[in-house]
C-alpha cells in the first residue's frame, strides 16, 4: 500500500510541475527506506569517460573542409557587404537579385584583374560608403602608397519617360579617375528613389 501511495504522489507531482520533477529526481531518494535499493544509484554507476585529441588545431583548420580565405576572397566579401550597406534596407531588397546576377560579377572581375596586375601592391578597400545621393560605394586603394587604384560608384539617373536608373561604374587611376567605365544599369521606378544608406 505504501508503494502505491508513493507512485501516486510521484505521478501527481510530475503532472503539477509539468514534468520538471520526474520520478528520477533526487527528491524522491529521501522517501525511500534504507533497505530498498536506490534506483538512481544504478543509473549513475561508475562510468569513466576519456577524450583524446589526436589532431592539433592547426591541422584541423587547414583541412579542405575549412579553407582559409585568401586576401582576394576577403576583398570581394568586403566589397559585397559594403555595396549592401550603401543600398540600405529600402533599396537593397528591391535591386538585390539583379545586382547579384549582373553587376557584382563584373565588379568581381575588375577587382580580380586589378589584384593580378598589381601583385607587388597591398590592396585594401575603404570601409565607409557615402550616403544621401553621393556616388561612392567603395574605393580600392594601395595601402603602401596611400592612393586609390579604383573607385566604384553608383549614380542615380533620371531618364525622361523611363524613370530612374542606377548606373554602376568605376574609375581608375590610369586616366586620373576621369573616364566612366560602365558596369551596368538597374531600373528603379518612375518614383524618386530613397537616399543611400536609408
Amino acid at each position: 500500500m505504501k508503494q502505491w501511495l508513493q507512485r501516486f504522489m510521484i505521478a501527481s507531482v510530475a503532472v503539477l510541475t509539468l514534468g520538471a520533477i520526474t520520478s528520477n529526481h533526487e527528491i524522491w531518494s529521501n522517501f525511500q527506506s534504507k533497505d530498498e535499493p536506490n534506483e538512481m544509484d544504478s543509473t549513475t554507476g561508475d562510468s569513466h569517460y576519456s577524450i583524446e585529441l589526436d589532431d592539433s588545431p592547426t591541422e584541423f583548420l587547414s583541412t579542405p573542409d575549412y579553407p582559409i580565405h585568401s586576401e582576394e576572397d576577403q576583398l570581394l566579401d568586403l566589397a559585397r557587404s559594403l555595396s549592401y550597406e550603401k543600398f540600405g534596407q529600402r533599396i537593397g531588397p528591391v535591386i538585390q537579385d539583379e545586382f547579384d546576377s549582373e553587376i557584382f560579377p563584373r565588379i568581381e572581375a575588375v577587382i580580380q584583374t586589378t589584384i593580378h596586375n598589381a601583385a607587388e601592391r597591398r590592396l585594401a578597400i575603404t570601409e565607409q560608403p557615402s550616403g544621401d545621393y553621393a556616388e561612392k560605394i567603395f574605393h580600392v586603394h594601395d595601402k603602401m602608397a596611400g592612393q586609390d587604384v579604383i573607385r566604384f560608384h553608383v549614380r542615380t539617373e533620371k531618364r525622361p519617360l523611363d524613370g530612374y536608373f542606377y548606373n554602376f561604374h568605376y574609375h581608375t587611376a590610369d586616366d586620373g579617375f576621369t573616364a566612366h567605365h560602365t558596369l551596368g544599369d538597374i531600373y528603379w521606378s518612375k518614383n524618386t528613389p530613397p537616399k543611400w544608406l536609408s
